[in-house]
Order: structure tokens, then C-alpha cells, then sequence
């Protein structure tokens, strides 16, 4: 992570250096429309999450605007707004893995065995501010920090199929179930952050006149949930790539 924040940085404060001794400039604006794929997850997978049992793509669709200050030797400094949804839904089979939910009327937190489905949907904001670099008349290179704003947050699931040791390892036992009542339910979305800070490392490629496709990498530094929430014992960061196409206004 220290690498994604120092790579921003040295590209954000080269470009800003070499626009401060370009005296030419030129603004342009540019829409785009895209789908991301990817998920929250934490940095480094624990050995309590064992396996991935099955992905469900989400509708993360990604519409904004962005304007460019260009200056000479191809560098410049973008920012805009964006409308976002960033959003997953998966199964995991996890061993000794932290847990708190209600099965049925019951409140049960410790260590847990077995299946967990989990819904993560976020709609938000976003502004980037990025530097950029552009490879001849159609390609440009772009990097740099943004923060969102989440609008919208839901963070729910169940386990089913396993066991619990209440309170820790050797704990009392508790069968999980699958159906209702059986099954231990839970919802964190109350404690998930509105703001989020991260990287953006892409490309935009312009294979027409004014119309192109691009690529971006979404890195969250601050995990979805509050730094006070220990309920789910690693930090969940935000992790999508996006892949749409620009149009030159």
C-alpha cells in the first residue's frame, strides 16, 4: 500500500513541477460511462478464509465528467465528479474466522467454521485529481489520489452450514444452520464509512475521432468500515477496475 501511495504521489508532484514551467495550456472535457468489476477484500488473504465459493457480478456501473489542464511536453492535471456503485456479492468457506450475528432471536459472536454469503453495495460520489501524461494524440496515461462520498451503504449476509465457538476456539458449539431461524444473519452496513480515500492508476485511449475506451485501477486505502469496527477481524479495503468508454466533448 505504502508503494500505490508513494507511486500517486511522485506522479501527482511530477506533473504539477513540469506544468509550473510549461507556459502553454489547453482545457478539454471529457465523458465517460463504465462497469466495474471487483470487490471488497482484505490486503492479503488470512489462512481463516479458505476458499471462494461463488462470485455474483453486481450492476457497478461508473458515469462522470472530467476536465483536463493540459501544458506542454504531453503533461497535465485532471480532476471532475463521478456517480458510482461499487458493489459485490460472493460465498466463502472460512475456518476460525471472527464473527458476530443473530440466529433467530439470539446474538452469537466468536470464532466461526463454514459458509458465509456476503452483499456489499455502495452507491457514492467520487472526485479524482490526477496527473497526467499523454502518449502521443491518443493515448492518455493518468494517476493520482480521489475521495468519494457514499451516498448509499449496505454491508449484510448470513452464515449457513457450520458451527460456532462462542466467545473463542474452544468455546461452546453451536450448529449453524441454512434456512431461516437456523442460519446466523447479520448486518453491518451502520457501520461502514460515508468517506473513502484511495488510488487511481489508468489509461484513456481514443481509437476515433472524439470517441475511446478506458481502463482504471480503484484502490481504497481506508477499509469500508469504520477504524473502531472489530466485529470482522481484517480491514476490508475496496479493490475495482473499471472499464468503459470516453467521449471527448
Amino acid at each position: 500500500m505504502r508503494k500505490f501511495i508513494l507511486a500517486g504521489i511522485i506522479v501527482l508532484t511530477a506533473g504539477t513541477a513540469q506544468a509550473q514551467c510549461c507556459s502553454k495550456n489547453d482545457i478539454s472535457f471529457t465523458a465517460r460511462l463504465g462497469y466495474s468489476v471487483g470487490g471488497t477484500a482484505p490486503v492479503g488473504l488470512p489462512r481463516s478464509i479458505r476458499r471462494l465459493n461463488s462470485y455474483t457480478l453486481m450492476p457497478n456501473f461508473q458515469l462522470g465528467i472530467d476536465v483536463e489542464r493540459r501544458f506542454c511536453s504531453g503533461i497535465g492535471i485532471m480532476s471532475g465528479l463521478r456517480f458510482e456503485n461499487k458493489g459485490m456479492q460472493e460465498d466463502a468457506r472460512v475456518k476460525n474466522y471472527h464473527m458476530a450475528f443473530s440466529q433467530g432471536s439470539q446474538y452469537l459472536e466468536g470464532q466461526y467454521t463454514g459458509d458465509a454469503k456476503t452483499k456489499v453495495n455502495e452507491w457514492m460520489f467520487t472526485v479524482p485529481v490526477m496527473a497526467t501524461l499523454h502518449v502521443g494524440d491518443k493515448v492518455r496515461l493518468k494517476a493520482g489520489p480521489y475521495l468519494s462520498y457514499v451516498v448509499s451503504k449496505q454491508f449484510e449476509g448470513c452464515a449457513h452450514g457450520g458451527y460456532l465457538r462462542v466467545g473463542g476456539p474452544t468455546g461452546a458449539k453451536i450448529s449453524i444452520g441454512e434456512g431461516p431461524g437456523q442460519r446466523g444473519d447479520y448486518d453491518f452496513s451502520d457501520d461502514m464509512r460515508r468517506f473513502q480515500v484511495g488510488l487511481t492508476l489508468g489509461c484513456d485511449w481514443l481509437f476515433a475521432d472524439r470517441l475511446g475506451g478506458y481502463l482504471d485501477l480503484n484502490w481504497g486505502l481506508t477499509g469500508i468500515h469504520h477504524s473502531g469496527f472489530k466485529t470482522i477481524e481484517q480491514t476490508l479495503y475496496p479493490i475495482f477496475a473499471t472499464v468503459g468508454v470516453v467521449y471527448e466533448l
